[in-house]
C-alpha cells in the first residue's frame, strides 16, 4: 500500500529547507493552476524562480496566480496551453520562446484520469493519451531549443520532470496498444472488450507512456539535459473527478494533501543530483523507486515515440 499511497513516515525532503535559491531560473509547470501543480508553483515562487503557469483556462489561471501572489509575494506568468489540442500546444511553445531564450526546468505535470471513454482530444485521440503523453511530448520537443540554451549558458543540465503514476501498472499488454489511442471502430471494439475497466486501462497506458518519454529524453539528450518520471502518491486533488464516487471516497480517506504530492517532483527538479534522478522513476517522498518492468522495454518505448512523431506531422 505504501507504494500506492505513500510512506507513513515524515518526508526527509523539505522544500523550505532543501530547495536552494532559484533566482534566475526559468521554469514551466503545466497544470499549475490546481492541485500538485499549484503547490509546485508555490514552492518555486517562494525560492524566487521565474515561473510560467501553463493552463488551459485563463480564468482559472488568473485566480490561481492571484492566490499564489497572496501566499508567496511572487507572481507567476500565465501561459495558455491546451494539451488536448496540438495547435494550442505549438502556440504555447512559440509564445514562451518569444519571451524567453532559455528554460531551466520543465514540469510536465498536467494530466487527466479515468475519463469517460468517449472523451477525445480535438484531433481525435484518447483524451488520456492525448493530454498526458502526446501533448506533453510535443510541447517538450518544441521547447528543446530553450532547454539546450539553458545548458549552454550555465553548463548545468536542464531538467524535465514528467508526472506518471503507480497506475502505470494497469497499462494493457506490452504497455502500448495502438488500437486504443485514436477514435474509430477499432478503438470502440477495444473499449467494448474491456468493459468497465477500459478507462483505467487507458489511464495506465498513458502513465506508462509518461515513463517511456521521460526515459527517451534521458537517453537521447543526455548531453544537455536530465529527465525522470515521478509518482506523486495518493493525493487529494481534482484528478479523480471522473472516477466513481465510491473510488473517490476511498481515495480521499487514504490519500495525502497536495503539498505531499508535490514533493517527489520538487526533489527531482531541485535537490537531487543529475545522476540521482535522470532516467529514474521517483516515488514518495523523493526517493528512487522501481517501475513496472515493461517501462524499461526500449522496443515499446521506440514504437511509442515513432507513433507520436508520425501523428505530429503537419502540426
Amino acid at each position: 500500500m505504501g507504494g500506492v499511497i505513500g510512506p507513513m513516515s515524515k518526508p526527509a525532503f523539505e522544500p523550505a529547507r532543501d530547495i536552494a535559491d532559484l533566482s534566475g531560473k526559468v521554469i514551466i509547470v503545466t497544470g499549475g493552476n490546481t492541485g500538485i501543480g499549484y503547490e509546485t508553483v508555490k514552492q518555486l515562487l517562494l525560492k524566487n524562480a521565474k515561473v510560467y503557469l501553463a493552463a488551459r483556462s485563463p480564468d482559472k489561471a488568473a485566480t490561481a496566480i492571484q492566490s499564489l501572489e497572496a501566499e508567496t509575494k511572487g507572481k507567476a506568468i500565465f501561459l495558455q496551453l491546451d494539451l488536448g489540442d496540438l495547435p494550442s500546444v505549438r502556440h504555447a511553445a512559440e509564445s514562451f520562446l518569444k519571451q524567453e531564450q532559455k528554460l531551466d526546468i520543465l514540469f510536465n505535470n498536467a494530466g487527466v484520469m479515468n475519463c469517460p471513454t468517449d472523451m477525445l482530444t480535438k484531433q481525435g485521440y484518447d483524451l488520456q493519451f492525448g493530454t498526458n503523453v502526446l501533448g506533453h511530448f510535443f510541447f517538450t520537443e518544441l521547447l528543446l531549443l530553450a532547454l539546450t540554451k539553458s545548458y549552454e549558458q550555465s553548463k548545468v543540465p536542464a531538467r524535465i520532470i514528467t508526472t506518471s503514476s503507480v497506475g502505470h501498472h494497469a497499462a494493457p499488454g506490452s504497455g502500448m496498444d495502438v488500437a486504443s489511442l485514436k477514435g474509430g471502430p477499432e478503438r470502440d471494439a477495444w473499449i467494448k472488450k474491456r468493459g468497465f475497466m477500459a478507462a483505467f486501462s487507458l489511464y495506465g497506458g498513458s502513465k506508462i507512456g509518461n515513463i517511456y518519454i521521460a526515459n527517451y529524453w534521458a537517453k537521447t539528450h543526455s548531453d544537455v539535459l536530465v529527465s525522470c518520471s515521478v509518482h506523486p502518491g495518493g493525493i487529494r486533488s481534482e484528478l479523480t473527478r471522473h472516477s466513481m464516487s465510491l473510488m473517490q471516497y476511498i481515495g480521499y480517506l487514504l490519500s495525502w494533501p497536495v503539498s505531499r504530492g508535490a514533493l517527489p517532483q520538487l526533489w527531482a527538479a531541485t535537490a537531487a543530483t543529475p545522476t540521482q534522478m535522470t532516467g529514474q522513476y521517483v516515488v514518495p517522498w523523493g526517493v528512487v523507486g522501481q517501475a513496472d518492468k515493461r517501462a524499461a522495454d526500449v522496443k515499446v518505448e521506440t514504437e511509442m515515440v515513432e507513433y507520436m512523431r508520425e501523428q505530429l506531422k503537419g502540426y
